[in-house]
């Protein structure tokens, strides 16, 4: 067997494989004898069939197993040895003219493309400078937060008069250009949530009814043009919804409000658990820990990403672009080529973070280890829980479904990706300059606007 490198450019290379019946025929003679052990065709004893029947009827298609078995061997113990760091794996070239007989006695030679990763240098300091954000807990967060709990486990009551905030449940009926309701035209019953509605002089038009009133509706220009909110009210298809240009009726038929929950003792123990909160004072001081939390993880989220821009555009370097998206075919049969032009900058950008982050790693042996895997699964399970309960899971538990979780080998493999990005992460927070700036949650949010 004879294997060879051909070099194209620094980025794509052609890999020769010569394989000569030497080298292939004492697998195929090994795999027709074990076949012929377990097959049962008539007339013959399990296990009795004549290897020289079996090679007979099945020898060709073995031959071509063995072949393929074989050259992948053959290829992966070559770019280990090489230590070649491909990109995407290995493509065949596909030579017409080449016929072969298949007759146990035949030389192949096979060819693969593939593309080779850059080399590139990571030069990380002091000199290299972000912003690091300090976000305050101002006044109206901290209210803002303490309400959306206060409303989570209020209560639903049933007022006389609408007022901002409620939901109307409401009967809609299309109207005629002449102000008249539409015979045969779209009728539903449906909740309307004044909050969601954006026209501010509709919105008062709704504040004040009561039961049985019946006021004019423009929906279109109450929810904005929003086709998928329109649809889902009105319990029509989008496209129906977006070329809709009629007003409705609207006849209150309840009206619903959700009270905020008192700040008691109940409350605080259906937050917090029973007997960890009993003023308001500590109430207010641990939302503010749980917001300062939060808004620890969203700076550091931020920061994330202006670093992660930050390296792309500090170290760059070529990838083999036409062979990768060569392999993105070859590997998706359902990708189109308008999603491979719209998707691969975006792909691009992943691989080159990924191949800086892997020199980094290597060249500062920085070691990823179950433990990190273990407990970054588990913060992601408990992020999970807390959308649904602010009482956090128990410890013991919280280690059973982590470990359950990363039994799956997706979800492992993803996991271990994310707590390598993060090892990445810190090391580049340990040697570049973070420069500090206190912000309002409000100013911080506008941050991400721009």
């Amino acid at each position: 067997m004879n294997i060879s490198q051909e070099k194209k450019d620094n980025l794509n290379a052609v890999i020769k494989i010569n394989i000569n019946a030497e080298d292939y025929q004492a697998r195929v003679d090994k795999a027709i004898k074990d076949q012929a052990k377990k097959a049962q065709i008539p007339g013959f004893r399990k296990g009795m069939v004549p290897a020289s029947h079996i090679k007979r009827m099945y020898g060709k298609s073995i031959l071509v197993d063995e072949i393929n078995n074989l050259l992948s061997d053959t290829l992966n113990n070559y770019l280990n040895e090489q230590q070649l760091e491909v990109l995407g794996q290995p493509l065949p070239k596909v030579d017409d003219e080449k016929e072969y007989n298949w007759d146990f006695a035949d030389n192949f030679e096979f060819n693969y493309e593939v593309g080779l990763a850059p080399e590139f240098a990571v030069d990380f300091s002091s000199a290299d400078k972000l912003p690091s954000y300090k976000i305050k807990v101002d006044e109206e967060t901290l209210a803002s937060r303490i309400s959306n709990l206060r409303r989570s486990y209020g209560k639903m009551t049933n007022p006389d008069v609408s007022a901002d905030n409620d939901v109307l449940y409401a009967e809609l009926k299309q109207l005629s250009p002449d102000g008249s309701v539409f015979e045969g035209g779209i009728t539903n019953t449906a909740s309307v949530r004044l909050d969601q509605v954006q026209d501010e002089a509709i919105k008062a038009s709704l504040i004040g009814l009561k039961k049985d009133d019946v006021v004019e509706f423009d929906i279109q220009k109450a929810f904005n043009n929003e086709a998928a909110r329109v649809a889902a009210i009105l319990k029509i298809d989008e496209a129906t919804a977006t070329d809709l240009q009629s007003k409705f009726q609207l006849t209150v038929k309840n009206i619903n409000r959700l009270e905020e929950s008192d700040l008691d003792q109940a409350f605080f123990d259906k937050i917090f658990g029973e007997g960890t909160v009993t003023t308001e004072e500590e109430f207010r001081t641990k939302i503010t820990e749980e917001l300062e939390n939060m808004m620890v993880q969203d700076a550091d989220n931020k920061l994330q990403g202006e670093m992660y821009n930050y390296v792309l555009n500090k170290i760059n370097f070529e990838l083999p672009d036409e062979f990768l998206k060569r392999w993105l075919k070859a590997t998706n049969e359902k990708l189109s080529e308008e999603e491979l032009t719209g998707g691969y900058a975006d792909f691009a950008k992943n691989l080159k973070w990924t191949l800086i982050g892997n020199k980094i790693i290597r060249d500062n042996n920085i070691e990823v280890k179950y433990e990190d895997v273990l407990d970054m699964a588990k913060a992601r399970i408990d992020a999970q829980f807390r959308m649904y309960s602010p009482q956090p899971i128990s410890e013991e538990q919280l280690n059973q479904y982590a470990v359950q979780f990363l039994q799956d080998k997706e979800n492992a493999n993803r996991i271990f990706e994310e707590a390598k990005s993060l090892k990445v992460f810190e090391y580049l927070k340990s040697v570049v300059t973070l420069e500090e700036q206190e912000i309002t949650f409000d100013e911080f949010s506008k941050l991400g606007q721009s």
